[in-house]
């Protein structure tokens, strides 16, 4: 007989341990002459690198991440310890090994988007790949198109896939050691395991914790399913463990052998160790949230913020739904069909192993992100997208088969293909005045093809219930494709932002999911893109209490202010910003001066966030004085965005979000006193610096306190010629001392420090 996973004929075997609706998955000697071409359309014509690579200088990129990358190209240092700056005074609140490789990209082709992102794209269409192999040896051909397929046409895949952080990396590594653990349970190799073990290890070291979610399914797998003897099993298990451990904390261990003094301060840690980072705010703070640099404190605790309350259903609420969850109900359907469908075969049985595998993947991935009470982005769903697309491929593959072999399983495929279309429907409706068309035929088509499979189900009518069931596959991915298709083809491209990419339409209300309907903003942070003071949650907007007055420049690499539109002559955030056109590559760039007056502010974080003026960036070079660092301020965006700026090293003293103890005054009188550092930025209305994050915790305010009474505050009419600003007497410097100046009305946040100042 001949079946969809395998076109050629062959005689069905009937053991006593196997039904015969569980026809055997044996994957075909030859491959048809479809599949080939089938694979290259989509890892490259059709839809991969078309999706993740077209008009790609248009989209948002990460702005934390680029000054990362940017600072790594000049110094090895700050490419070994992923710091945000060359001068190597922070880090990113991650490892570096994804900004490493992005590092290497930029040393060898020239810093920019698209050098940038060469990496990240090529590790995304590797991943369909990869996928593609495994499925393919376990069901066939048909299902390992369509896990490709589902794959590359995952919404919030295609958004991370087009973005610098560090999931795309993630995700590829994650399918990789999955794939090596699949041979290693199969061949009862042990070289397969250890390059498992090296991945997920690896992906350790991309995101920590997060790269270890799907290692229990790996563990279970190789345990039930390896023909292997028990003791040789737990042996292999053992040397695969010392392998990971090892390319899990070679990274961490060496940061702690370099004395503290030597090394940059490790973003996201609340002593400076990666040892607290890997246990904190990027480990279990992500799943159990907790004050300061666990989670709650972090941004988005309690569960909630960027992608909505805690729970279960999570996945289907009105910000994750059209994100990720189009083909969930199908897929639990293959996997519970399917797990039923091997019955009492073999534990070695190629597709329970491949169910073990996927269906633990994605149920392991589902619950913690469900319930995850930490900082929780829409984009970290993206890890869901291999097990939901090996599931559909291979599970719907075994459904199929069942329906045409077996009467009591005519009805499973049929009702799966219906509920896929239901929610489909769900889905798009919530994007009101988006592609309004879209459902109605969504309806229509999956309606005809679930009456074409049940009438040519008998008889000899091959080719037409094969045309049934590819319109019922085209209605399950059409909706999730106009999804994908809008952050390269959309007219609102810069509706994705680089911090927390997601497809569009928006359709999720309050934080992280900007308002409803279509066309919402794709900015970093809930809402319309503002960070606090200038949160918009709910749709509202809320008092924007930054120093830099409303925040209309949005987030790195994403637009925000009204209606979620590019500002006026502030361009993707902040004048010529990310996506200006002076800067290299689409990165980086310096902002308006009208829009920025005094250098600052406009970008709603203060601090800098929309960039520097170029008159600000001239005369902090001017008088620099052959200082380490151009200039400090409150947190990492701000310090990102100018660094990408003025090409020059940039401290961040409190981290990402405000709360990483890195600047203290004894450490600022250091560096004063070592001619290091000469200016800083700080608020200049009540004891936090630079207003957004980074205003909040007492280091801030002792060090604000501090730069008020012993610094000398710049006026901004030494560097605006737009300044209405009072002249100042001071030609050279613009100065008044910060000891005298509280009375000014228009008292500058800038502030020059000096050696004398420190004694």
């Amino acid at each position: 007989m001949t079946s969809a996973t395998d076109p050629l004929p062959h005689t069905e075997t009937v053991s006593a341990d196997r039904p015969p609706s569980a026809p055997a998955a044996t994957p075909p000697d030859k491959a048809p002459r479809w599949s080939l071409p089938a694979l290259i359309a989509v890892l490259a014509l059709a839809l991969a690198t078309v999706l993740y690579a077209w008009n790609l200088s248009g989209s948002g990129m990460n702005t934390f991440y680029s000054g990362a990358v940017w600072a790594g190209t000049q110094s090895w240092k700050a490419w070994f310890f992923g710091s945000l700056d060359p001068g190597n005074f922070l880090t990113v609140d991650k490892p570096p090994f994804a900004l490493m490789v992005m590092g290497l990209s930029c040393r060898v082709l020239g810093f920019g988007t698209w050098q940038m992102m060469a990496p990240q794209i090529v590790a995304g269409v590797a991943t369909i790949w990869i996928l593609h192999s495994s499925v393919k040896r376990i069901w066939g051909h048909v299902a390992a198109t369509v896990a490709a397929l589902v794959l590359a046409l995952t919404p919030i895949t295609v958004a991370i896939n087009r973005d610098n952080n560090p999931d795309t990396l993630l995700v590829f590594l994650m399918v990789s050691g999955a794939a090596l653990a699949m041979r290693a349970t199969r061949d009862e190799r042990l070289l397969p395991l250890l390059g498992s073990a090296a991945c997920f290890g690896l992906a350790f070291n991309t995101k920590l914790l997060a790269g270890y979610i799907a290692l229990p399914a790996v563990f279970a797998l190789y345990l039930y399913a390896s023909r292997a003897p028990w003791v040789k099993r737990i042996v292999n298990l053992l040397l695969a463990a010392v392998v990971l451990a090892v390319s899990s904390f070679w990274w961490a261990i060496t940061v702690s052998l370099v004395p503290a003094s030597d090394r940059p301060y490790i973003g996201g840690s609340t002593d400076g160790s990666a040892w607290d980072l890997i246990m904190g705010y990027d480990g279990l703070g992500r799943v159990f949230g907790g004050e300061g640099n666990g989670g709650v404190g972090r941004g988005g605790g309690g569960g909630g913020g960027f992608s909505g309350s805690a729970g279960l259903g999570r996945m289907f609420n009105d910000i994750l739904g059209g994100q990720i969850s189009w083909l969930l109900p199908f897929s639990a359907i293959a996997l519970i069909g399917g797990l039923v469908l091997c019955g009492r075969a073999p534990r070695t049985d190629l597709r329970r192993m491949g169910l073990v595998l996927w269906g633990g993947w994605t149920l392991l991935h589902y619950v913690i992100f469900a319930t995850a009470q930490g900082t929780m982005h829409p984009y970290y769903t993206t890890a869901l997208a291999p097990g939901i697309a090996a599931l559909c491929g291979g599970g719907g593959v075994m459904l199929l088969n069942a329906f045409r072999a077996d009467r009591r399983w005519a009805w499973v495929l049929p009702v799966a293909f219906g509920v896929t279309g239901i929610w489909a429907i769900v889905l798009l409706r919530r994007a009101s005045g988006w592609n309004t068309w879209l459902w109605p035929a969504v309806g229509a088509v999956m309606a005809l093809a679930i009456v074409g499979v049940l009438v040519f189900r008998s008889g000899n009518k091959a080719r037409l219930l094969t045309a049934s069931v590819a319109a019922a596959v085209v209605a399950s991915l059409a909706g999730p494709t106009a999804y994908a298709a809008s952050p390269a083809f959309g007219s609102t491209t810069g509706m994705m932002g680089g911090t927390n990419p997601t497809a569009d339409p928006s359709t999720g209300g309050g934080m992280g999911g900007g308002p409803g309907g279509g066309g919402g903003s794709r900015s970093g942070f809930p809402g319309r893109g503002e960070m606090p003071g200038g949160t918009r949650q709910n749709g509202q907007n809320s008092q924007n209490n930054q120093t830099g007055g409303r925040a209309e420049g949005g987030v790195p690499g994403g637009p925000g202010g009204p209606s979620g539109q590019q500002g006026q002559n502030g361009q993707a955030a902040g004048g010529r910003g990310e996506m200006g056109d002076t800067a290299p590559g689409g990165i980086g760039g310096v902002g308006d001066t009208a829009r920025q007056r005094g250098g600052f502010g406009g970008g709603g974080m203060g601090g800098g966030m929309g960039g520097a003026s170029s008159e600000l960036i001239s005369y902090l070079e001017k008088h620099r004085n052959g200082a380490k660092w151009l200039l400090a301020v409150s947190n990492s965006q701000s310090a990102a965005r100018i660094e990408l700026s003025a090409r020059q090293a940039v401290i961040s003293m409190w981290g990402f979000t405000g709360s990483d103890n890195a600047m203290t005054v004894a450490k600022l009188k250091e560096l004063v006193k070592k001619g290091e550092l000469h200016y800083i930025q700080i608020s200049t209305s009540g004891g936090g610096m630079g207003g957004g994050p980074g205003g909040g915790n007492s280091l801030s305010t002792e060090v604000s306190t501090w730069v008020k009474k012993h610094g000398t505050a710049v006026k901004e009419s030494a560097y605006s010629k737009s300044s209405t600003s009072d002249a100042t007497s001071d030609a050279t410097a613009g100065t008044t001392t910060g000891r005298n100046s509280s009375s000014q009305s228009n008292q500058s946040s800038l502030y020059r420090l000096d050696p004398s100042d420190v004694s």
